[in-house]
């Protein structure tokens, strides 16, 4: 190995002849995305680091609007001219008006606050990820716009993106006392626990290679996340709605400021609605329409989504609004204007999703496997020639994967599927069957110097996986990894390639740290998720031996009780319940639950400090609270 094995490479002739490729293969640009991102502009933010809360060593600032200031100037070679482009809009950011009285702060998170005049104040839509970045934006739009207190505020779907910032611009006071009304999609909290915090340790954990959140910032790392620059970190609170929509149609008068409502479960988030404001021709797509093919599966882990039903919603927008709307805009990206521009815009989203929905459906029919899928559809050409359909975050090749998914699931219908070996044992097979490490490393590095990269990152995840420790497996693979980041026109491809890549130069991350959800989120679950959530977390096996016991858990707060059932390792929970003669009784604030969730507070701890009170069968329901698992917030991706 030479002394500089571990260093990022530059980009190799084939993939020079690859991006030149694409380049001429794009649509003509004629300069009306680049008008649309910088019109309206007002100002942004003068100190451009935005500080955490609470920092932690791994990312311990939560935004930083500098850090793509190198997108600029000729695409580099060692990125998809097509990711650079929408790199350079997306790197733009401040406040922008977009009609009188209608304004939106981007590029401070990775999705976009607007916010409308309203009577009294400002209704604001979508107060982005944390604490931190809504009040930065806030603070952008008073310092130009004026003081006004925020009077009402919508959430257009379930992801933290859209909520969690919510106390960066709202006091809690003010919410608790009821005096701003926070409006939000049908089973918003339900969808908002399930995906957040049931799946979180995985889905937090995946995500670090989605937004590239642990690479730099630069030509040769992260360039985009597509979508937005990329996720921002911070302190994120989840507060219940005290107003949903329960049907398509529903209007509501917010701070003077009327609004009609379309559902649209099962699109881009299991929870999301589309809204109209009738007086002002403006329509909000949400997240169904942005500036990007969006995902029917995202990469971090998350329900497939209906891509039949999402364009059918998208339809339904166009239908009800799309005549009557001088302009459209989203939770990210940049409004468009226009009658014309609107119908376009909508008809081409429309069409993208029920595109990958029917292609993938007939090659389905046909006996496909979702890798032949993949390998087979594109964009026709009326897509591929708007630039808003292209992949940037979601890409025809695992969106069409998703649909395969939602209707066929994980099986591709080969016998050899069934019950294929586990990573490290299929491993050791493979490398065994090509002739040993030597052998195998040997015809991968022709490949790699032949331009295969694609296969080179197959077949050596089965010698990483067979001996992690050969040290040129790793290094040839991450080789092979950061040639085919810097092809990918999705920006979340690139990031999971390079994220990739650096762990197998340098080892995965084995910092000391467990994977909890923030008590702001905790606080907005109610009982039944409190405790759902617990029981995810029970160490199965060690539970059965736990069995049976039945617990009546009384909350004393919040006057109410939950009853609790171990059965065969499995704990069930029914609030407004109890037993008439359980085994154990336990009593205790509501703080105490959330303890256990936030902060991994043992249930003798809770005791010893009188949090809580529990009477009969007490070692039993200690037994029973030892089950739960911890989750670390680092586990292996790119090697057992």
């Amino acid at each position: 190995m030479t002394g500089d094995s571990r260093a990022k490479k530059p980009a190799t002739s084939f993939v020079r002849a690859d991006n030149e490729a694409f380049a001429a293969s794009l649509p003509h640009d004629d300069g009306t995305d680049a008008t649309d991102v910088a019109r309206g502009f007002i100002a942004t933010r003068t100190e451009p680091i935005i500080e955490k809360i609470h920092p932690n060593p791994w990312l311990p600032i939560s935004w930083d609007l500098s850090k793509s200031d190198f997108v600029h100037g000729p695409c580099p070679d060692t990125v998809n001219p097509s990711l650079w482009r929408q790199a350079g809009f997306n790197a733009q950011h401040g406040l922008y008006e977009v009609i009188d009285g209608f304004y939106q702060v981007r590029g401070f998170d990775t999705s976009t606050a607007t916010f409308i005049r309203g009577n009294k104040g400002w209704v604001v839509i979508d107060p982005l990820t944390t604490t931190e970045t809504a009040r930065a934006a806030f603070e952008l739009v008073t310092e130009h716009l004026g003081s006004r207190p925020v009077t009402a505020v919508i959430y257009t779907h379930s992801h933290v993106d859209h909520f969690g910032g919510i106390l960066g611009m709202v006091e809690q006071e003010r919410i608790g006392a009821g005096e701003v009304p926070i409006v939000a999609p049908e089973g918003f909290l339900r969808e908002a626990v399930a995906e957040n915090l049931l799946a979180g340790p995985a889905m937090g954990r995946r995500a670090m290679y989605q937004f590239g959140m642990l690479i730099p910032w630069d030509e040769q790392g992260h360039v985009d996340q597509g979508l937005g620059k990329g996720l921002a970190t911070g302190s994120s609170a989840l507060v219940p709605p005290t107003i949903e929509i329960t049907e398509t149609g529903q209007e509501l008068v917010l701070d003077g400021i009327r609004v009609e409502f379309q559902l649209t479960p099962e699109t881009e988030a299991p929870a999301e609605m589309h809204f109209y404001f009738p007086e002002h021709r403006a329509l909000c797509m949400a997240e169904n329409c942005t500036g990007t093919m969006h995902n029917v599966l995202t990469l971090r882990g998350a329900l497939v989504r209906d891509a039949l039903m999402w364009s059918r919603y998208i339809d339904e927008a166009l239908d009800r609004w799309g005549e009557v709307s001088d302009v459209v805009f989203a939770s990210h990206g940049w409004p468009h204007w226009g009658g014309e521009a609107v119908q376009g815009y909508l008809t081409r989203q429309r069409d993208l999703y029920r595109w990958l929905h029917d292609q993938a459906m007939r090659l389905i029919n046909l006996g496909n496997t979702p890798n032949e899928i993949s390998a087979t559809i594109d964009l026709p050409p009326g897509l591929w020639d708007d630039y808003l359909c292209h992949g940037y975050y979601g890409t025809v090749s695992h969106n069409v994967r998703a649909v395969y998914q939602r209707y066929l699931g994980f099986y591709d219908g080969h016998p050899s599927s069934l019950e294929p070996y586990e990573p490290v044992e299929a491993g050791k097979r493979y490398v065994g069957f090509m002739g040993g490490m030597d052998r195998l490393l040997e015809q991968a590095q022709a490949s790699f110097e032949a331009g295969d990269h694609r296969w080179v990152a197959e077949v050596l995840r089965h010698a990483v996986f067979a001996d992690p420790s050969c040290e040129e497996a790793r290094l040839l693979q991450a080789d092979a990894f950061e040639q085919l980041a810097y092809r990918a026109e999705s920006g979340p491809w690139r990031d999971i390639y390079l994220t990739g890549a650096q762990e197998l130069r340098n080892g995965s991350l084995t910092l000391e740290s467990t994977s909890r959800p923030r008590p702001e989120m905790v606080a907005g679950m109610d009982l039944q998720q409190a405790f759902d959530l617990i029981a995810a977390s029970l160490d199965g096996p060690a539970a059965v031996a736990v069995s049976p016991l039945t617990v009546n858990w009384y909350v004393t707060d919040q006057d109410t009780a939950v009853r609790i059932e171990l059965s065969n390792g499995t704990m069930h929970s029914v609030p407004d319940r109890t037993y008439p003669t359980p085994d154990v009784m336990v009593r205790g604030n509501r703080a105490a639950i959330e303890r256990i969730i936030a902060e991994g507070a043992t249930l003798d701890s809770l005791i010893d400090d009188g949090s809580l009170v529990a009477e009969g069968n007490v070692n039993g329901l200690r037994s029973l609270f030892d089950c739960i698992t911890p989750f670390p917030r680092f586990y292996n991706i790119i090697e057992p």
